[in-house]
């Protein structure tokens, strides 16, 4: 007698009879039920676009004279960029747009002529007291010292409360005087990006032939240094919660301000020079933003390091210490992704200028060493599984060797990038 075998499709019938249930589908995973990212976009963010996109038309049509055909890609790369962080990080909208807006201001206070921020009756009250790059950065400095202020005033309170908790009690939200100490690192922040704005246009109005963007010297690359660093604290602050964790980033930020302030008085570096030869290229516009986007993730990722040794000591009023090392991970893997961009395109320039990619110059070399500690310090805790105490010290250190790098190399030694000594 033959029986017929049934075949697959046969013994699982994809709708079921009434002798065999339909095949069960297996759920699809998270991931692939998430909808496409354009699709998430609120209209919202579709006007932050459009705004966006409408100051970059206006950029392009009334400075034509002033921008080469790299200087408008880098112009549109850079709404691009901005786009993206509104998108990404809702509260860089109203930052972004606002600064803008506040920059447009002082130009139409200005109106031609860089006398309307000095002394009356020439003297416009607002860019006087406000707007002109030098107030600006002057009220990011003053907002910076007010931040750390709270800032401490907040941990105190915080240390005060967990002692009064019992043993198993539940740690409290994040006090008063920390959510003022946010708003006012982010007014520290704005006023210093509205100043380097408005330092851009200053520097146009005292040689319409050489004016240029504000990073060409230790003065302005530190003013950028705080607001990206200040900037990053704040994304992470709102991210992991930590507000408990401004104490010690705004405490290197105050040590900032406070060179910054000396360096201006001393050797009166907030006066706008004209660019020497060697700066005079659009590579500049590209490679020191990336710089200090890394060198502003190294420096939050020590502070981070200091507070996860405190909380590996058992002080309970921190975050877990373990919750503090993934945001200093995160700090150093975003920080090295950049520095690695602006040596690449470091090397790329020196191509351009010197007609070779690597001189061996102290500068570069010391670049190397940061760019090789932070590779080993991610080596480590991804490939090897290292954590804890020992990490926390490295990023410690490694903030001393980035400074090294950053400002020691300029003040002891000497070579290819001379031109940016003390």
């Amino acid at each position: 007698m033959n029986e017929h075998t049934p075949t697959l499709n046969e013994r699982l019938p994809e709708h079921g009879t009434a002798e065999t249930p339909p095949t069960t589908r297996l759920p699809q995973h998270e991931l692939l039920r998430e909808k496409a990212w354009w699709k998430n976009l609120s209209i919202t963010d579709w006007l932050f676009a459009i705004a966006i996109l409408t100051i970059a038309v206006l950029v392009q049509i009334k400075m034509p004279h002033h921008m080469d055909v790299y200087e408008v890609a880098i112009l549109w790369t850079s709404a691009a960029i901005a786009t993206a962080l509104g998108w990404f990080f809702k509260p860089m909208r109203w930052f972004i747009l606002g600064s803008v807006a506040l920059a447009y201001m002082a130009v139409g206070l200005y109106n031609g002529n860089i006398a309307h921020a000095g002394e009356p009756p020439q003297g416009k009250f607002l860019l006087r007291y406000l707007l002109s790059s030098q107030s600006a950065i002057m009220w990011q400095s003053a907002l910076t010292i007010f931040a750390f202020v709270l800032y401490a005033l907040g941990a105190i309170v915080a240390w005060k409360q967990e002692r009064r908790l019992p043993e198993n009690g539940v740690s409290p939200q994040p006090n008063l005087l920390l959510g003022m100490a946010s708003g006012l690192a982010w007014s520290a922040a704005f006023a210093g990006f509205v100043g380097l704005l408005v330092r851009w246009h200053e520097s146009y109005l005292l040689r319409p032939d050489a004016g240029h963007i504000p990073v060409s010297n230790l003065y302005e690359v530190f003013i950028l240094f705080m607001v990206i660093t200040g900037l990053m604290y704040l994304y992470y602050e709102r991210k992991f919660t930590m507000h408990k964790l401004g104490v010690f980033v705004y405490t290197i930020m105050v040590a900032l301000v406070a060179f910054t302030l000396w360096y201006s008085w001393e050797r009166g570096a907030h006066e706008i020079q004209p660019l020497i030869p060697a700066l005079q290229s659009w590579w500049m516009k590209i490679h020191v933003p990336a710089n200090f986007i890394g060198y502003g993730a190294f420096c939050m990722a020590a502070a981070f390091g200091v507070a996860e040794l405190l909380a590996l000591r058992g002080i309970k009023w921190l975050p877990d210490a373990a919750q503090i090392e993934e945001a200093m991970y995160k700090a150093i893997a975003v920080g090295f992704l950049f520095f690695t961009i602006a040596t690449v395109l470091g090397a790329l320039w020196a191509a351009d200028a010197w007609g070779r990619y690597w001189s061996w110059d102290p500068k570069e070399t010391w670049a190397f060493i940061v760019w090789l500690n932070y590779a080993i310090w991610l080596h480590l805790r991804l490939v090897a599984g290292w954590r804890g105490k020992v990490l926390a010290w490295w990023a410690i250190i490694g903030l001393f060797i980035t400074a090294f790098a950053f400002v020691g190399v300029n003040m002891f030694l000497t070579g290819l990038h001379s031109y940016g000594s003390l």
